[in-house]
């Protein structure tokens, strides 16, 4: 299993950047895509960008495509999430997590059982 911990998260004004990162640690993390989620008060939580295990695949949500960026570094262990030109519906908090099975790369929520804390973003009007 991987063990995740978000960071980056915070306050900032619509239009305004953050990148979120997520560290791992445990075995096979190479082996592993990674997605990130995002939950906001009232709403389901859905996946907004997921990474293949070698980086050479991404998947983002209509919502936040050509806004978000999504990469990784096995070396460092680490996945991020570069957010721009945020939008105040773009506040949530935003958890990095790993599937239950390498080399899948799922889109559906009940796929993925290591989970991080989360990590609140919030986005002014």
């Amino acid at each position: 299993q991987v063990r995740l911990v978000e960071s980056g998260g915070g306050l900032v004004q619509a239009g305004g950047s953050l990148r979120l990162s997520c560290a791992a640690s445990g075995r096979s993390f190479d082996k592993y895509s990674i997605g990130w989620f995002r939950q906001a008060p009232g709403k389901e939580r859905e996946l907004v960008a997921r990474i293949r295990w070698g980086g050479d695949r991404t998947y983002y949500a209509d919502s936040v495509k050509g806004r978000f960026t999504i990469f990784r570094d096995n070396t460092k262990n680490t996945v991020w999430l570069q957010m721009n030109s945020l939008k105040p519906e773009d506040t949530a908090v935003y958890y990095c997590a790993a599937p239950s099975h390498i080399w899948s790369e799922p889109l559906k929520e009940g796929l993925f059982d290591s989970w991080g804390r989360g990590t609140q973003v919030t986005v002014s009007s």
